[in-house]
């Protein structure tokens, strides 16, 4: 589990930030939105060919 620990005279909005980069860092947050709802197995192998070929075209 993540944890910043903030000193006095800190202010919480440094607080919140230095722990938004930390979760960012670790991966959390990309897990979360990941897990947020089921998909079958097919629909993401096939939205993964699309990413792929969108970003094929792109270069």
């Amino acid at each position: 589990m993540s944890s910043v620990r903030v000193r006095p005279g800190d202010s919480l909005d440094k607080a919140l930030r230095a722990l938004k980069k930390k979760l960012d860092k670790e991966g959390v947050m990309k897990a979360v939105k990941a897990h947020r709802f089921y998909l079958k197995p097919s629909i993401r192998k096939r939205a993964k060919s699309k990413a792929a070929l969108k970003y094929k075209r792109q270069r």
